[in-house]
Protein backbone atom coordinates (compact mmCIF):
# COMPACT_ATOMS: atom_id res chain seq x y z
CA UNK A 1 0.00 0.00 0.00
CA UNK A 2 2.82 2.41 0.92
CA UNK A 3 4.68 1.60 -2.27
CA UNK A 4 1.57 2.30 -4.33
CA UNK A 5 1.06 5.65 -2.56
CA UNK A 6 4.65 6.71 -3.16
CA UNK A 7 4.35 5.70 -6.81
CA UNK A 8 1.19 7.79 -7.16
CA UNK A 9 2.92 10.82 -5.58
CA UNK A 10 5.88 10.41 -7.93
CA UNK A 11 3.57 10.21 -10.95
CA UNK A 12 1.72 13.35 -9.84
CA UNK A 13 5.03 15.23 -9.44
CA UNK A 14 6.15 14.17 -12.88
CA UNK A 15 2.88 15.36 -14.41
CA UNK A 16 2.60 18.63 -12.43
CA UNK A 17 6.19 19.94 -12.35
CA UNK A 18 6.49 20.60 -16.12
CA UNK A 19 3.46 22.93 -15.99
CA UNK A 20 3.89 24.43 -12.52
CA UNK A 21 4.75 28.14 -12.98
CA UNK A 22 7.24 29.96 -10.78
CA UNK A 23 7.80 33.76 -10.32
CA UNK A 24 11.14 33.99 -12.08
CA UNK A 25 12.56 35.63 -15.21
CA UNK A 26 15.56 34.80 -17.36
CA UNK A 27 18.53 36.79 -18.64
CA UNK A 28 20.85 35.70 -21.42
CA UNK A 29 23.77 37.28 -23.33
CA UNK A 30 22.64 40.02 -25.71
CA UNK A 31 24.33 41.69 -28.68
CA UNK A 32 27.38 43.92 -28.27
CA UNK A 33 27.95 47.18 -30.11
CA UNK A 34 31.27 48.75 -31.02
CA UNK A 35 31.02 52.38 -29.96
CA UNK A 36 33.77 53.14 -32.51
CA UNK A 37 31.92 51.41 -35.33
CA UNK A 38 28.65 51.61 -37.22
CA UNK A 39 25.15 50.30 -36.69
CA UNK A 40 22.72 50.03 -39.61
CA UNK A 41 25.18 51.92 -41.81
CA UNK A 42 25.57 54.90 -39.47
CA UNK A 43 28.27 55.67 -36.88
CA UNK A 44 27.30 54.74 -33.35
CA UNK A 45 28.92 57.99 -32.21
CA UNK A 46 28.85 61.03 -34.51
CA UNK A 47 30.66 64.26 -33.62
CA UNK A 48 30.34 67.50 -35.54
CA UNK A 49 31.77 70.95 -34.87
CA UNK A 50 35.10 69.60 -33.64
CA UNK A 51 37.99 67.77 -35.26
CA UNK A 52 37.94 63.99 -34.82
CA UNK A 53 40.66 61.39 -35.37
CA UNK A 54 40.78 57.88 -36.88
CA UNK A 55 40.23 54.97 -34.50
CA UNK A 56 40.92 51.26 -34.66
CA UNK A 57 40.05 48.28 -32.54
CA UNK A 58 36.86 47.90 -30.55
CA UNK A 59 35.26 49.50 -27.51
CA UNK A 60 32.16 47.34 -27.28
CA UNK A 61 29.25 48.02 -24.96
CA UNK A 62 27.45 44.86 -23.88
CA UNK A 63 23.80 44.02 -23.33
CA UNK A 64 21.59 41.30 -21.88
CA UNK A 65 18.36 39.90 -23.23
CA UNK A 66 15.49 39.44 -20.77
CA UNK A 67 12.22 37.56 -20.91
CA UNK A 68 8.99 39.53 -21.18
CA UNK A 69 6.99 40.77 -18.21
CA UNK A 70 4.26 38.17 -18.72
CA UNK A 71 6.67 35.24 -19.06
CA UNK A 72 6.62 32.69 -16.26
CA UNK A 73 8.79 29.60 -16.63
CA UNK A 74 7.79 26.22 -15.34
CA UNK A 75 9.66 24.89 -12.34
CA UNK A 76 11.48 22.45 -14.62
CA UNK A 77 12.50 25.24 -17.02
CA UNK A 78 13.77 27.34 -14.11
CA UNK A 79 15.84 24.45 -12.75
CA UNK A 80 17.33 23.82 -16.20
CA UNK A 81 18.17 27.53 -16.43
CA UNK A 82 19.90 27.45 -13.04
CA UNK A 83 22.02 24.56 -14.22
CA UNK A 84 23.06 26.27 -17.47
CA UNK A 85 26.00 28.63 -17.57
CA UNK A 86 24.66 30.91 -20.30
CA UNK A 87 21.30 31.76 -18.68
CA UNK A 88 20.63 33.61 -15.42
CA UNK A 89 17.37 32.83 -13.63
CA UNK A 90 16.40 35.68 -11.30
CA UNK A 91 13.28 36.64 -9.31
CA UNK A 92 10.71 38.28 -11.58
CA UNK A 93 10.65 41.34 -9.30
CA UNK A 94 14.35 41.98 -10.04
CA UNK A 95 13.51 42.87 -13.64
CA UNK A 96 9.95 44.12 -13.19
CA UNK A 97 9.64 45.65 -9.70
CA UNK A 98 6.27 46.69 -8.29
CA UNK A 99 4.45 44.62 -10.94
CA UNK A 100 5.85 46.88 -13.64
CA UNK A 101 4.48 46.19 -17.11
CA UNK A 102 6.75 45.52 -20.04
CA UNK A 103 5.81 48.88 -21.56
CA UNK A 104 6.63 50.67 -18.31
CA UNK A 105 9.95 48.83 -18.08
CA UNK A 106 10.82 49.78 -21.66
CA UNK A 107 9.98 53.43 -20.97
CA UNK A 108 12.15 53.43 -17.85
CA UNK A 109 15.01 51.76 -19.73
CA UNK A 110 14.75 54.30 -22.54
CA UNK A 111 14.90 57.19 -20.07
CA UNK A 112 17.89 55.63 -18.28
CA UNK A 113 19.63 55.08 -21.62
CA UNK A 114 19.13 58.73 -22.60
CA UNK A 115 20.37 59.88 -19.20
CA UNK A 116 23.44 57.63 -19.44
CA UNK A 117 24.32 59.10 -22.84
CA UNK A 118 24.12 62.60 -21.40
CA UNK A 119 26.37 61.70 -18.46
CA UNK A 120 28.78 59.87 -20.77
CA UNK A 121 29.18 62.96 -22.91
CA UNK A 122 29.68 65.18 -19.85
CA UNK A 123 32.25 62.82 -18.30
CA UNK A 124 34.20 62.51 -21.57
CA UNK A 125 34.31 66.25 -22.19
CA UNK A 126 35.25 66.99 -18.58
CA UNK A 127 38.11 64.51 -18.97
CA UNK A 128 39.28 66.31 -22.12
CA UNK A 129 39.06 69.76 -20.52
CA UNK A 130 35.97 71.11 -22.29
CA UNK A 131 33.44 73.33 -20.55
CA UNK A 132 30.03 71.69 -20.10
CA UNK A 133 26.86 73.66 -19.35
CA UNK A 134 23.83 72.47 -17.38
CA UNK A 135 20.16 72.75 -18.37
CA UNK A 136 16.94 72.05 -16.48
CA UNK A 137 14.88 69.56 -18.44
CA UNK A 138 11.63 67.64 -18.37
CA UNK A 139 12.96 64.30 -17.15
CA UNK A 140 9.65 62.46 -17.44
CA UNK A 141 5.96 63.13 -17.99
CA UNK A 142 3.29 61.40 -15.91
CA UNK A 143 0.84 59.41 -18.05
CA UNK A 144 -2.63 60.98 -18.03
CA UNK A 145 -1.38 64.27 -16.59
CA UNK A 146 -2.15 67.68 -18.18
CA UNK A 147 1.43 67.81 -19.49
CA UNK A 148 1.10 64.64 -21.54
CA UNK A 149 1.31 65.52 -25.23
CA UNK A 150 2.34 69.09 -24.45
CA UNK A 151 5.66 68.71 -22.67
CA UNK A 152 8.06 65.91 -23.52
CA UNK A 153 10.99 64.17 -21.85
CA UNK A 154 14.13 66.03 -22.87
CA UNK A 155 12.50 69.44 -23.32
CA UNK A 156 14.76 72.14 -21.84
CA UNK A 157 12.83 74.36 -19.43
CA UNK A 158 14.04 77.91 -19.87
CA UNK A 159 11.35 79.68 -17.85
CA UNK A 160 8.03 79.20 -16.05
CA UNK A 161 5.60 82.11 -16.29
CA UNK A 162 8.43 84.30 -17.51
CA UNK A 163 10.76 83.53 -14.59
CA UNK A 164 14.08 82.06 -15.69
CA UNK A 165 14.72 78.53 -14.42
CA UNK A 166 18.23 77.48 -13.38
CA UNK A 167 17.54 74.54 -11.01
CA UNK A 168 14.98 71.67 -11.07
CA UNK A 169 13.49 72.56 -7.67
CA UNK A 170 12.43 75.97 -9.02
CA UNK A 171 9.87 74.36 -11.31
CA UNK A 172 7.64 73.01 -8.54
CA UNK A 173 7.88 76.26 -6.58
CA UNK A 174 6.73 78.28 -9.59
CA UNK A 175 3.93 75.86 -10.50
CA UNK A 176 2.57 75.73 -6.94
CA UNK A 177 2.12 79.50 -6.93
CA UNK A 178 -0.99 78.68 -8.97
CA UNK A 179 -4.25 77.19 -7.80
CA UNK A 180 -5.45 73.94 -9.40
CA UNK A 181 -7.23 74.79 -12.66
CA UNK A 182 -5.10 77.83 -13.44
CA UNK A 183 -2.79 77.98 -16.40
CA UNK A 184 0.99 78.11 -16.28
CA UNK A 185 3.28 78.88 -19.20
CA UNK A 186 6.48 76.93 -19.82
CA UNK A 187 9.12 78.38 -22.12
CA UNK A 188 10.98 75.37 -23.51
CA UNK A 189 13.55 74.39 -26.06
CA UNK A 190 12.06 71.21 -27.56
CA UNK A 191 13.85 67.91 -27.03
CA UNK A 192 16.50 67.20 -29.64
CA UNK A 193 17.43 70.85 -30.17
CA UNK A 194 19.70 71.27 -27.15
CA UNK A 195 22.68 69.08 -27.97
CA UNK A 196 25.06 71.94 -28.77
CA UNK A 197 24.78 74.52 -26.04
CA UNK A 198 21.19 75.24 -27.03
CA UNK A 199 22.23 76.40 -30.48
CA UNK A 200 20.19 75.83 -33.60
CA UNK A 201 16.80 75.72 -31.90
CA UNK A 202 14.08 78.20 -31.06
CA UNK A 203 12.19 78.26 -27.77
CA UNK A 204 8.41 78.09 -27.65
CA UNK A 205 5.76 78.77 -25.03
CA UNK A 206 3.62 75.84 -23.89
CA UNK A 207 0.53 76.49 -21.77
CA UNK A 208 -0.47 73.76 -19.31
CA UNK A 209 -3.54 73.85 -17.05
CA UNK A 210 -2.69 72.76 -13.52
CA UNK A 211 -4.60 70.11 -11.58
CA UNK A 212 -4.87 69.25 -7.91
CA UNK A 213 -2.09 67.01 -6.63
CA UNK A 214 -3.29 63.64 -5.29
CA UNK A 215 -1.51 64.22 -1.96
CA UNK A 216 -2.86 67.69 -1.17
CA UNK A 217 -4.38 70.94 -2.42
CA UNK A 218 -1.31 72.15 -4.27
CA UNK A 219 -1.25 72.59 -8.04
CA UNK A 220 0.73 70.26 -10.29
CA UNK A 221 1.25 69.67 -14.01
CA UNK A 222 2.58 66.11 -13.97
CA UNK A 223 6.25 66.36 -14.85
CA UNK A 224 9.47 65.36 -13.15
CA UNK A 225 12.17 68.01 -13.75
CA UNK A 226 15.83 67.08 -13.86
CA UNK A 227 19.11 68.25 -15.31
CA UNK A 228 20.82 67.74 -18.62
CA UNK A 229 23.89 69.27 -20.21
CA UNK A 230 24.71 71.59 -23.06
CA UNK A 231 27.91 70.91 -24.93
CA UNK A 232 30.30 73.07 -26.96
CA UNK A 233 29.70 70.91 -30.05
CA UNK A 234 27.32 68.20 -31.21
CA UNK A 235 27.71 64.58 -30.10
CA UNK A 236 25.09 62.13 -31.31
CA UNK A 237 24.73 58.52 -30.16
CA UNK A 238 22.69 56.66 -32.73
CA UNK A 239 21.75 53.30 -31.21
CA UNK A 240 18.16 52.10 -31.30
CA UNK A 241 16.33 49.44 -29.28
CA UNK A 242 18.85 49.53 -26.43
CA UNK A 243 17.94 50.55 -22.89
CA UNK A 244 19.28 51.00 -19.40
CA UNK A 245 22.19 52.98 -17.96
CA UNK A 246 25.01 50.44 -18.21
CA UNK A 247 26.67 51.66 -21.45
CA UNK A 248 27.82 54.96 -19.95
CA UNK A 249 31.48 54.02 -19.49
CA UNK A 250 31.90 52.63 -23.00
CA UNK A 251 30.20 55.64 -24.60
CA UNK A 252 32.57 57.97 -22.72
CA UNK A 253 35.60 56.00 -23.93
CA UNK A 254 34.29 56.00 -27.51
CA UNK A 255 33.85 59.78 -27.45
CA UNK A 256 37.33 60.30 -26.02
CA UNK A 257 38.90 58.01 -28.62
CA UNK A 258 37.33 60.00 -31.44
CA UNK A 259 38.44 63.35 -30.00
CA UNK A 260 42.02 62.40 -29.07
CA UNK A 261 44.89 62.09 -31.56
CA UNK A 262 46.00 58.96 -29.68
CA UNK A 263 44.28 55.74 -30.77
CA UNK A 264 43.48 54.61 -27.23
CA UNK A 265 42.72 50.95 -28.04
CA UNK A 266 45.87 50.33 -30.07
CA UNK A 267 43.77 48.07 -32.29
CA UNK A 268 42.77 45.73 -29.44
CA UNK A 269 39.28 44.30 -28.96
CA UNK A 270 38.03 45.65 -25.63
CA UNK A 271 34.53 45.36 -24.24
CA UNK A 272 33.04 46.53 -20.99
CA UNK A 273 30.14 47.87 -19.02
CA UNK A 274 29.33 50.28 -16.21
CA UNK A 275 27.21 53.29 -15.41
CA UNK A 276 28.98 56.63 -15.28
CA UNK A 277 28.44 59.91 -13.49
CA UNK A 278 29.20 63.38 -14.80
CA UNK A 279 32.41 63.32 -12.78
CA UNK A 280 33.53 59.97 -14.22
CA UNK A 281 32.65 57.56 -11.39
CA UNK A 282 31.88 54.06 -12.72
CA UNK A 283 28.97 52.23 -11.07
CA UNK A 284 27.77 48.61 -10.96
CA UNK A 285 25.26 47.03 -13.32
CA UNK A 286 23.08 43.92 -13.49
CA UNK A 287 23.66 40.76 -15.50
CA UNK A 288 27.46 40.93 -15.39
CA UNK A 289 27.98 37.20 -16.05
CA UNK A 290 25.79 37.36 -19.15
CA UNK A 291 27.70 40.41 -20.40
CA UNK A 292 31.10 38.75 -20.05
CA UNK A 293 29.82 35.80 -22.09
CA UNK A 294 28.50 38.21 -24.75
CA UNK A 295 31.87 39.96 -24.85
CA UNK A 296 33.84 36.72 -25.18
CA UNK A 297 31.51 35.45 -27.92
CA UNK A 298 31.96 38.73 -29.83
CA UNK A 299 35.76 38.32 -29.75
CA UNK A 300 36.80 40.61 -26.89
CA UNK A 301 40.18 40.07 -25.25
CA UNK A 302 39.68 42.41 -22.29
CA UNK A 303 36.58 43.34 -20.30
CA UNK A 304 36.39 46.60 -18.33
CA UNK A 305 34.50 45.58 -15.18
CA UNK A 306 32.99 47.93 -12.57
CA UNK A 307 34.79 47.36 -9.27
CA UNK A 308 31.54 46.48 -7.48
CA UNK A 309 30.81 43.74 -10.04
CA UNK A 310 34.29 42.21 -9.95
CA UNK A 311 33.67 39.44 -7.43
CA UNK A 312 30.59 38.16 -9.28
CA UNK A 313 32.28 38.40 -12.68
CA UNK A 314 35.38 36.57 -11.44
CA UNK A 315 33.34 33.55 -10.31
CA UNK A 316 32.53 32.60 -13.89
CA UNK A 317 35.02 34.33 -16.19
CA UNK A 318 34.72 32.97 -19.75
CA UNK A 319 37.91 31.42 -21.09
CA UNK A 320 40.15 33.78 -23.05
CA UNK A 321 38.72 36.96 -21.47
CA UNK A 322 40.75 39.13 -19.09
CA UNK A 323 38.72 41.08 -16.54
CA UNK A 324 40.03 44.58 -15.75
CA UNK A 325 38.74 46.29 -12.60
CA UNK A 326 37.77 49.96 -13.01
CA UNK A 327 36.24 52.42 -10.56
CA UNK A 328 36.51 55.61 -12.60
CA UNK A 329 36.85 56.77 -16.18
CA UNK A 330 40.45 57.64 -15.40
CA UNK A 331 41.04 54.03 -14.26
CA UNK A 332 39.72 52.81 -17.60
CA UNK A 333 41.95 55.17 -19.58
CA UNK A 334 45.02 54.09 -17.59
CA UNK A 335 44.13 50.44 -18.25
CA UNK A 336 43.84 51.15 -21.97
CA UNK A 337 47.29 52.77 -21.86
CA UNK A 338 48.69 49.58 -20.37
CA UNK A 339 46.91 47.35 -22.88
CA UNK A 340 48.05 49.49 -25.79
CA UNK A 341 51.66 49.45 -24.63
CA UNK A 342 51.64 45.72 -23.91
CA UNK A 343 52.27 46.15 -20.17
CA UNK A 344 49.29 44.00 -19.20
CA UNK A 345 50.94 42.30 -16.23
CA UNK A 346 50.12 45.27 -14.01
CA UNK A 347 46.46 45.55 -15.03
CA UNK A 348 44.12 45.75 -12.00
CA UNK A 349 42.31 42.43 -11.96
CA UNK A 350 39.07 41.10 -10.49
CA UNK A 351 39.11 38.51 -7.73
CA UNK A 352 36.33 36.54 -6.07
Amino acid sequence: MLAATLLLIAMLCVSVLPIMKVPYSEMSPGPTYNTLGQQNGKPVISISGRRTYPTSGHLNMTTVQVTSADYQPSLVSAVIGWLRGDVAVVPHANLYPDNQTEQEAEQQNAEEFASSQDSAKAAALHELGYKVGTDVIVESVVAGSPSQGRLHAGDVIKAVDGTAVTAPEQVAKLVTKHKPGERTVFTVLPAGQSGSAGKGGATKDVTVTTVKAPDGDRAMVGIQPGTSHSFPFSIDIGLQDVGGPSAGLMFSLGIIDKLKPTDITGGRFIAGTGTITDSGQVGPIGGISMKTIAARDAGAQYFLTPADNCAEAARNTPGGLTLVRVGTLDDALKALDQIRSGHTGALPSCSR
